[in-house]
């Protein structure tokens, strides 16, 4: 099966995930949005598509993807994925960033942590990072057992 892992992130945590799905998956093939020159859709049997969150939104590069191939995406079995450092409000995310198609045909839908690091955030990240999460220093919850299981999902 070939897969063609499509990712949006603003400082690294989502092209980190697809690089560990990618890496447990035969014929998988990670690719940025914010790149452009997406492969042909066609070429592919199965697509995943994650992106980070900022303020509760996906990146824009993922929205705009996601509205030019709705169509095509529900031809193929596709997983989608989020990253971010609050999980409470996944469901949420999940239903107001993904066209309710795509998301009710979707394999896997996960959640699957995020990273935080200081040095790579602005100041209002840092300083929302501070007041809302009570988080200032470095800080990776991407669960390995989470995007395992996101691997079996779309492998069965």
């Amino acid at each position: 099966m070939k897969t063609l892992i499509l990712y949006a992130t603003k400082h690294g945590a989502a092209r980190e995930i697809a690089r560990r799905i990618e890496k447990k998956m035969d014929g998988a093939a990670a690719h940025d949005l914010k790149q452009g020159g997406v492969p042909s859709l066609g070429q592919f049997d199965c697509v995943i598509i994650g992106s980070s969150l900022y303020a509760g939104s996906i990146r824009k590069e993922a929205k705009a993807f996601l509205s030019q191939n709705t169509d095509a995406l529900l031809g193929k079995k596709v997983g989608l994925f989020l990253c971010g450092m609050d999980t409470n409000q996944a469901k949420t995310c999940f239903d107001n960033n993904f066209p309710p198609d795509i998301l009710r045909s979707a394999k896997a839908a996960s959640f699957l942590g995020g990273i935080f690091d200081p040095q790579k955030a602005g100041v209002m990240e840092r300083l929302v990072m501070k007041a809302v999460a009570k988080q200032s220093v470095y800080i990776n919850t991407i669960s390995d057992d989470n995007i395992d299981q996101f691997v079996e999902a779309m492998r069965s």
